[in-house]
């Protein structure tokens, strides 16, 4: 029996975890119209502009995440959000903070809430590690490099915050060599050192 509509459309999303931009579902083959007949049929909801997800398909913990990485092409999950995604950290991060290279468009998103940092180049492209998460790719910065950015970013999320993630870190087998190369970069070695020192 042939697919409707529909159904093949139903069933791209099911391949794709659920979740599908826009322009990625009219690539796969749905047309513009059956898009729209299934959000005002309730059969898909539409998460965040020009994002529509399965309704019965449960949020993950990174479900934010998700959403900034089908949004900000460019973006890479940074700081207190890295953290949590590694378990650095006991903090709760309540935006998503996203990297972007230095001249990038600012990005328009309506949700969830984000908190951009600019970096240059040379910072922006060091220790970036890709993850498939929910079919989609997810760029976020390496332990070693998260940890060295919260030393460079220390005055706005806090010392204590870096220094659990340093300790955390080296708990869980950050290299030290890994953590000083990040620190060069960020041009933060000599703040990072002695509390690394320290903590061997």
């Amino acid at each position: 029996m042939k697919m409707t509509a529909i159904e093949k459309a139903l069933a791209t999303f099911q391949q794709y975890s659920g979740t599908l931009r826009t322009s990625q579902a009219i690539r796969l083959g749905i047309a513009p119209r059956t898009l729209y007949a299934l959000r005002d049929a309730g059969r898909i909801v539409e998460v965040t502009r020009g994002v529509y997800r399965l309704p019965d398909i449960p949020l993950s913990q990174h479900a934010d995440l998700v959403q900034v990485a089908l949004r900000v092409s460019k973006g890479v999950i940074c700081l207190v959000s890295a953290l949590a995604f590694h378990n650095l950290t006991t903090q709760i991060p309540h935006q998503v903070y996203v990297a972007l290279p230095l001249y990038a468009e600012k990005p328009r998103l309506a949700y969830p809430p984000v908190r951009l940092f600019w970096l240059s180049q040379a910072a922006y492209s060091a220790g970036i590690v890709e993850h498939i998460l929910e079919g989609v790719i997810l760029r976020v910065y390496s332990r070693e490099k998260t940890v060295a950015d919260c030393f460079k970013y220390r005055n706005k999320i806090g010392l204590e915050v870096a220094l659990e993630a340093l300790k955390d870190g080296l708990a869980q087998g950050c290299k030290p060599e890994r953590l000083m190369e990040f620190a060069r970069i960020d041009r933060v070695e000599k703040v990072m050192r002695p509390y690394l020192e320290a903590l061997l």
